[in-house]
């Protein structure tokens, strides 16, 4: 996990188990970033960043790292950087396979 990118900023990484993308919930892992729990202050970042490690250190998931995000209108997280768009989107290749046929 590198340094903290601006906020506000939420949690990505790869399930281990499932193969996807994965966003750090109130509770568990989401496969839907709108279900993100939002780092606002670096305190709050840093909270979610140890929950990260709990969950690596147990072979859940891997890669995990804050990813910058603005705050739509409803309140969901809409990342910034195209790289995080894209796999929130999820596989590019089949539209009708993976968690977007779900969405």
């Amino acid at each position: 996990m590198s340094k903290s990118p601006s906020l506000p900023a939420i949690v990505v990484a790869n399930d281990l188990l499932i193969g996807d993308v994965v966003f750090l919930g109130k509770s568990t892992w989401e496969r839907d970033h709108r279900h993100a729990a939002i780092a606002r202050d670096q305190s709050t970042a840093e909270v979610l960043l140890d929950r990260a490690r709990i969950d690596i250190a147990a072979n859940r998931v891997v890669d995990a790292y804050l990813v910058t995000v603005e705050i739509d209108l409803d309140g969901i997280p809409i990342p910034l950087h195209y790289r995080e768009k894209m796999r929130a989107l999820g596989p590019t290749v089949r539209p009708d396979l993976g968690k977007q046929a779900g969405l």
